[in-house]
């Protein structure tokens, strides 16, 4: 399984694997987990997408999109600080031009293997795509809105969180907002195996 990164605004002609992304978005969070997003024509967007973020995706061997997760940089608007402010000390986040936010989280598990610690392939490519990304990116580390359930299956591939916060109730789901590092170290404990990616040459440094 492969993990490419996508700058929304200059995609480099991978438009249709965008177009894969936010489809894929619709069926988990509408479908799957029952959000009230905004869906048009079966396609899942917010108006984070607007603000040029970096797309990390997970591939298949069929190059077919298995997961994604988007990236925006902390010091301009974010789904943690503007979305989910109750999950902040004070219901401000201090911006960093080494901090990443990141969101829309998911994945697609139908049909694929568990590697070790009983995770599929599919999330901890994912995993790794992110920190290599994020460190592609001029990051030192990611910040999250979190359902605690999640927080374990981090714990589990070895890419812990630090909470912000409490534990807060949003809908039906206990969240919390958490610190995730992008240091070599975390790549190396959830990378599995066969993960192929090109994203250290990512053209674009964080200001």
């Amino acid at each position: 399984m492969q993990a490419i990164a996508i700058d929304a605004n200059d995609h480099g002609g991978l438009g249709s694997l965008l177009d894969e992304m936010h489809q894929l978005r619709a069926r988990v969070f509408a479908g799957r987990l029952g959000w009230r997003v905004k869906i048009e024509q079966g396609r899942e967007r917010d108006e984070y997408d607007a603000l040029d973020p970096t797309y990390i995706l997970a591939l298949t061997d069929r190059s077919d999109v298995a997961g994604c997760a988007r990236l925006l940089p902390s010091t301009g608007p974010t789904t943690l600080s503007q979305a989910f402010p109750q999950l902040l000390p004070g219901g401000r986040l201090r911006g960093k031009s080494t901090r990443a936010d990141s969101s829309r989280f998911c994945v697609d598990t139908r049909g694929e293997r568990r590697e070790d610690r009983f995770l599929h392939a599919a999330t901890l490519t994912m995993f790794a795509g992110m920190i290599e990304g994020s460190m592609s990116n001029g990051f030192d580390e990611t910040i999250t809105a979190l359902d605690v359930r999640f927080e374990h299956i981090l714990q589990r591939a070895g890419w812990p969180t630090t909470r912000l916060g409490g534990v807060e109730l949003i809908g039906e789901t206990m969240s919390v907002a958490g610190i995730l590092p992008a240091d070599q170290a975390s790549f190396d404990r959830v990378c599995p195996p066969g993960y192929r990616s090109d994203l250290r040459r990512l053209p674009r440094v964080a200001a």
